[in-house]
């Protein structure tokens, strides 16, 4: 994939990518990054073309078709390949990414139903198939809950409807001498993690942790109880008593409450709040686009490579509800 090259600019997509041809050219180096290999006999080697079927190659040995978006997120799609990957690139290029609605309408889709697919079948693509856990060797991992969504209209006081999302968020120190030194006392955030979890109790809790965080890395979570165990399964712990007093959080978890701040302000403002059905791929975006904000152009061609490694709902999945958005506890 290092080799690929990726789009810094609009006319540099319009000239890469012209027609289909071109990004089924590019999918195919995308997906065998060696060279191809049939997925049917094993043998590797130019493979026959067809120039009326760019998304179709014919292994020459044992003579069967392979579609390029067979096994991606975009298999079985009737959208023609540029329109897969101009979501890709708008989704990645833009900072805060885009709704279906705008989506829609960026690339005059006629139906609503198609962009929202689209972007769910991408948002699945976002998922590494081998994602690793965070923690790393002199940095700390915080790791809070928070309660998203939710409201208020027509179902008497307090806030309704309401998902528990998780999060843990590596810690590093910021290079010395720069204008930001003191800014949170000079710590920045790492890789994040984000999942829906069912409750607060500690089997729920720590099984998060488990899934997301390195044995042995230094955990700083907040009072409550159901973190209380962490130390026997293998973390440095360090829990930190708020009551109610915000400075101790200012100074103890300073950088999660800044993500669950980024991340509130993302749903609502740049998708006007989404359902809890739905919240879990959602939150795969915003890790996905956070751990790689400072390579904002590399994510195009990233999520193109992962896009051919997963599984994505049909438009049916999505609203029978037995399709479950991926987290990156399902691949370990």
């Amino acid at each position: 994939m290092k080799d690929l090259p990726f789009p810094r600019s609009l006319p540099e997509f319009q000239k890469l990518f012209p027609d289909d041809a071109a990004c089924a050219a590019y999918l195919e180096a995308a997906r065998w990054r060696e060279g191809f290999v049939c997925p049917h006999c094993g043998t590797a080697g130019e493979p026959f073309r067809f120039e009326a079927r760019p998304g179709v190659l014919r292994c020459r040995k044992c003579r069967k078709d392979i579609g390029l978006t067979a096994g991606t997120v975009m298999e079985r799609t009737h959208t023609p390949l540029s329109t897969w990957f101009w979501a890709a690139y708008l989704v990645t290029s833009l900072s805060p990414g885009m709704s279906a609605v705008q989506f829609q309408r960026q690339l005059g889709l006629s139906r609503y139903e198609t962009a929202f697919q689209i972007l769910h079948k991408l948002r699945a693509g976002m998922v590494r198939p081998d994602a690793d856990r965070i923690g790393r060797p002199g940095d700390h991992v915080e790791v809070d809950e928070a309660w998203i969504g939710g409201k208020t209209k027509g179902e008497g006081r307090g806030v309704h409807d309401q998902t528990l999302v998780a999060c843990a968020v590596e810690v590093r120190q910021r290079d010395a001498g720069t204008l930001l030194d003191k800014r949170k006392g000079g710590r920045i955030a790492g890789r994040v993690r984000l999942a829906v979890v069912p409750d607060r109790t500690a089997k729920s809790l720590t099984t998060f942790v488990q899934d997301a965080v390195l044995p042995g890395s230094m955990v700083v979570t907040d009072g409550w109880n159901s973190y209380s165990g962490l130390q026997k399964i293998g973390y440095e712990h360090l829990p930190v008593s708020e009551n109610g007093d915000g400075q101790v959080a200012d100074d103890y978890l300073p950088i999660i409450h800044m993500v669950f701040s980024n991340l509130k302000t993302w749903l609502k403002g740049t998708h006007h709040g989404v359902s809890p059905q739905h919240l879990q791929a959602y939150l795969n975006e915003f890790s996905f686009r956070f751990n790689r904000r400072h390579y904002p152009f590399n994510s195009f061609r990233s999520l193109l490579g992962l896009a051919g490694m997963n599984e994505a709902p049909t438009y049916a999945d999505l609203y029978s509800g037995e399709w479950e958005h991926p987290t990156f506890s399902d691949h370990g």
